[in-house]
């Protein structure tokens, strides 16, 4: 499932690489603790000291009050994950950014406050990998 992954990725097929990826972790998880029950952290020195399913669980009051927790509190959960992804829906492209402003001649006199043409100007003269220089205020600050 990894080298499927691999592959579906290099041909472009990001979901289905996805799966098989998620597929070969899921696999990898299940053989581990299959191999390991029904320890479930076992001793280095001695097999009497393993941690086991029987002894690592909770007492049923634990358990009880931990599900009636889960009961009202799951379902606050997923639907706040549920609005937050219809918020946030939709991707950004490059036609929801303001595109760089076309400069014709001279470069445009800064007005205060939070301006970014002088900072997009300052980047478009150094380059991508240098952070830009803001422009000098008017009034000496």
């Amino acid at each position: 499932a990894l080298l499927a992954g691999a592959r579906l990725a290099a041909a472009g097929r990001e979901g289905w690489s996805f799966a098989a990826t998620m597929a070969a972790i899921g696999g990898a998880t299940v053989t581990l603790f299959g191999s390991l029950y029904p320890a479930v952290l076992p001793s280095t020195t001695d097999p009497a000291f393993d941690l086991t399913v029987g002894n690592a669980s909770s007492a049923p009051y634990a358990l009880t009050v931990i599900s009636w927790v889960a009961v009202v509190f799951l379902p606050i959960v997923v639907g706040y994950q549920a609005w937050s992804y219809w918020v946030f829906r939709k991707r950004v492209g490059r036609e929801q950014i303001d595109p760089e402003p076309a400069y014709g001649g001279s470069q445009p006199t800064r007005t205060g406050g939070g301006d970014r043409s002088d900072r997009t100007a300052a980047a478009a003269d150094t380059g991508p990998d240098v952070p830009p220089t803001p422009a000098p205020r008017p009034g000496g600050d």
